[in-house]
């Protein structure tokens, strides 16, 4: 059985075999106290689902006195059994913003809704077969109040040969740059240039958003850039994407820049947002456009890239990697069971953002 899509023109097509089901945090007891309270250091199983499903929504909204705790909670989600995590984000990360912050933006896989960006909403599609169990942890001292909403379907079949939803987070803090020190306001134009020409042709070195093994494709990312250094105060996106397929040992997708490959141009700072391409934040000034933290995605909803073996999926830090700044990401990919093991999530310390 297939699941709706999300056109319009599918809407009106009847389908049997299918129900629409709901696990909520709402209070049982018929009250108002329709939240959970994670304790300090506890982990929460949310949900677990008996397939085949989908689900197709996720909605949540959080409360803590720990003003990090968008990086301290983890989400993390298991389909059919498989014994580590196929999404393994901070719960803001996984939502579409990294930094621990939260803001208005909306995109058509992910969005954070009003007021102030704090109702969180993924509706990437996570077809099961067997079964489903989502889970959240609080690595805070301080107690997290959480709402949520885990909207799926209840199929009689699905359809073969689906994958499995997956996401991943990632940090180096800081990258390592060979010419950061070297802004041509105080080294000179002929510096930036000698740079600009230093050859990167197989990526060594790049920011690695995603590395994956099986058969899949890959269906965006967003990426978290903080210029924390005033006296650096260098255009961030002179850095290629590079994703290389199958092992190939030079990448068959070569970019032109981090600003083209999140579908903007020339050095934006404005913020925005559309369906599969936006800025969410810019903290620069007029001193300095793209200084502080800044968050841009891209997600393939209309033209994933398919691997049949493996994927990597990288992106410079500054011209040949020249830039050292705190760069994180969050990668969004189907693919097939089972997954590759995840690089261990730092601990939360490592996870917060530069004050």
């Amino acid at each position: 059985m297939a699941f709706l899509s999300t056109s319009l023109a599918d809407l009106a097509r009847l389908r049997d075999g299918v129900r629409r089901r709901r696990v909520s945090s709402y209070d049982k007891t018929g009250g108002n106290a329709d939240w959970w309270d994670i304790e300090a250091g506890e982990k929460r199983t949310l949900a677990e689902l008996d397939g085949p499903g989908v689900v197709t929504h996720v909605w949540m909204t959080m409360y803590s006195e720990d003003k990090p705790f968008l990086r301290r909670a983890v989400l993390r989600m298991f389909w059919d059994g498989e014994p580590t995590p196929c999404v393994e984000a901070p719960i803001g990360d996984f939502f579409g913003m990294g930094h621990a912050m939260c803001k208005d933006f909306w995109s058509l896989p992910l969005t954070m809704s009003p007021d102030q960006g704090r109702g969180f909403n993924s509706f990437w599609v996570m077809p099961f077969y067997k079964h489903a169990r989502l889970e959240v942890e609080n690595q805070s001292e301080k107690k997290l109040s959480l709402y949520f909403y885990i909207d799926y379907e209840s199929h009689r079949a699905l359809e073969p040969g689906l994958g499995h939803f997956h996401a991943q987070w990632r940090r180096e803090n800081p990258t390592d740059g060979f010419g950061d020190k070297a802004p041509p306001q105080k080294a000179g134009i002929e510096k930036l240039r000698k740079i600009w020409r230093t050859p990167n042709l197989d990526g060594k070195g790049n920011y690695v958003i995603l590395e994956a093994e099986g058969k899949g494709h890959y269906v965006g990312c967003h990426l978290d850039i903080d210029c924390y250094e005033p006296d650096n105060n260098l255009w961030y996106g002179e850095g290629d994407d590079m994703i290389f397929i199958d092992g190939e040992p030079l990448p068959s997708l070569n970019g032109t820049g981090t600003e083209d490959y999140f579908n903007t141009a020339f050095c934006p700072s404005t913020e925005f947002s559309t369906p599969f391409h936006g800025i969410v934040l810019n903290s620069g000034g007029a001193h300095w456009r793209w200084g502080g933290k800044n968050t841009v995605y891209r997600y393939h909803v209309t033209d994933p890239i398919m691997f049949d073996k493996s994927i990597r999926v990288t992106i410079e830090h500054g011209h040949a990697n020249n830039l050292s700044y705190d760069y994180s990401s969050t990668a969004y990919w189907y693919q097939t069971l089972p997954h590759a093991p995840f690089p261990v999530l730092p601990p939360p310390e490592a996870r917060l953002p530069r004050e």
